[in-house]
């Protein structure tokens, strides 16, 4: 039996997803929409139900009131593109190949001049919803690959608008271009041109245009058929920025400024979604992409209780925001403990969908459909820390390990950088990576969950959770298959300097002569 706090091991989890009989009143449970909204550096500790003092986020609140908070929502890695690429095939980077082994254990992701993107090979979350009948939509950055074959009408999105990376800039175009804004196949302007975004004041109506076209597809799609809507605004990801009416509104610069127009678009997403008839079957998922970047004070957010954040595998960096809303299925102002990782999106979105979970590879992310409905359940599993291709701890119930440590490297922290600013713990915070294997670093993280005080040794504690968390370590380890690392190599000449669409509006510049050269990844 099943009751508060209980653990249910992961081999008899296939008895929640037999059959979905009854997931509320006359609900098409078998194909709900689906809306997914992924912020992009937002920490756990930015909104009002977590303890943000000056909540001022209205409407993600009352998403989680109306809803279920997820108390332990983890990313698949500690920054962008390998975690969207993990959300989106339900596996781990080091399985899908979103890493680099240029260095070891370095972060990697997909600047302008990255060669790769997401392997032909892995099967996308879109790709598998259409033959259910699926439309979907990807508003927002995309970061997996910014050419051909990687973009995102070439993996299953039916339409899109956004940018392929992230809106730093401006550039000159001379010696890197600036970075172009797509709708569906072809560029419709740039970032700091088309698409202003002041570097000076932040004000930029990205958002609001972001908004806009969630809205829009929405109001399009409502009573059609199911629909998937991935949303993945970017604004809180330095240099943050902020329409007109929202700058200078909040409390906190010019990052909650941000927040709170994010927030206010999510509450026009749903706003949509009540004004069409469509809440009542549709899931909508709240996160994001990774913890909060800890490195500005005016442009970065919070963690709450965490230990430090992006770019670092302690909890502050990997452990996110995560709501569930769904009018009459999910019980309102429920929370749950169970551990979700962002990978699970994918294999419950697929089980909501009616659709079948690929059996010729490894799947990390666990259907967890029936957690949706009982916020008391616990099903057993472990989630395992990735640093780039090297595991640096595993978490399994309340314990995790930590095999190796790392925090902010030497030379950032001499440029006056961190990770973990002001929260150091000795032995653990550690300026350069340090291998623990030999006595890994045991924390009951339910109880410490700012992993300040670690379980002693030689302690009964220590000796009874080490063994259980190792074999869950050498299980994993057992059956990976490691994906060929796609973020290896770097080459000026495939920057945005033609992108598709650039003839018609006549911004197309010379493309350099290739250099293809090993991408250094610092972190």
């Amino acid at each position: 039996m099943v009751g508060s706090g209980a653990l249910v091991p992961a081999s008899v989890l296939f008895l929640f997803s037999v059959a979905l009989p009854c997931l509320g009143r006359s609900h098409n449970v078998t194909r709900p929409n689906i809306v997914i909204m992924l912020m992009d550096d937002m920490g756990w500790g930015d909104l009002g139900i977590n303890g943000e003092p000056s909540r001022e986020t209205p409407n993600i609140d009352l998403l989680a009131r109306e809803g279920m908070s997820a108390t332990a929502m983890y990313t698949a890695a500690p920054l962008c593109s390998p975690s969207r690429a993990s959300l989106l095939t339900g596996r781990l980077s080091i399985r899908n190949g979103f890493y680099s082994d240029n260095a070891p254990g370095r972060n990697a992701y997909t600047p302008q001049d990255i060669v790769g993107g997401i392997s032909k090979d892995e099967i996308l979350l879109p790709e598998l919803l259409a033959p259910q009948g699926y439309t979907s939509a990807l508003v927002g950055k995309w970061h997996l690959g910014h050419r051909s074959p990687y973009l995102p009408l070439e993996r299953g999105f039916n339409s899109w608008f956004g940018s392929p990376n992230c809106h730093f800039g401006p550039y000159n175009d001379k010696t890197t271009p600036n970075i172009p804004v797509f709708r569906d196949a072809k560029m419709v302007g740039r970032y700091y041109e088309q698409f202003g975004i002041n570097r000076t004041t932040g004000e930029s109506n990205m958002t609001k245009l972001y908004t806009q076209e969630a809205v829009k597809f929405i109001e399009q799609e409502a009573g059609k058929g199911p629909f998937f809507l991935y949303w993945a605004p970017d604004s809180t990801h330095a240099p943050t920025y902020a329409s007109k009416d929202f700058l200078g509104t909040s409390r906190r610069d010019r990052y909650g400024d941000a927040v709170r127009e994010l927030d206010a678009g999510v509450g026009a997403i749903v706003g949509a979604l009540k004004k069409m008839g469509v809440a009542e079957n549709t899931l909508v998922v709240f996160s994001s992409d990774n913890g909060a970047a800890l490195v500005s004070k005016r442009e970065g957010g919070s963690n709450g209780p965490f230990l430090c954040g992006k770019q670092t595998t302690f909890e502050g960096g990997m452990r996110t925001p995560g709501i569930f809303w769904w009018p009459g299925v999910i019980p309102a102002g429920t929370v749950t403990h169970q551990v979700w990782t962002q990978m699970d999106l994918f294999s419950t979105a697929i089980e909501l969908a009616g659709g079948t979970i690929p059996e010729d590879r490894k799947i990390d992310g666990l259907p967890l459909a029936r957690a949706l409905l009982h916020p008391e359940l616990e099903i057993a599993r472990p989630v395992f820390f990735y640093r780039g291709d090297r595991l640096m701890a595993v978490r399994l119930g309340g314990y995790k390990l930590h095999l190796w440590t790392w925090s902010t490297p030497t030379y950032e922290l001499q440029k006056g950088i961190n990770y973990c600013p002001g929260a150091e713990v000795a032995n653990l915070t550690t300026p350069t990576p340090t291998d623990h294997s030999a006595r890994p670093i045991l924390f009951n993280i339910e109880a410490d969950p700012a992993e300040r005080y670690p379980v002693p040794p030689h302690s009964q504690e220590y000796s009874k959770q080490v063994p259980k968390l190792l074999y869950a370590i050498i299980d994993h380890r057992r059956d990976l298959k490691k994906g060929v690392p796609q973020l290896n190599w770097c080459d000026p000449a495939v920057m945005h300097w033609a992108p598709p669409g650039c003839d018609a509006l006549k911004t197309c510049l010379p493309v350099p002569p290739s250099k293809p050269t090993r991408c250094y990844w610092p972190h």
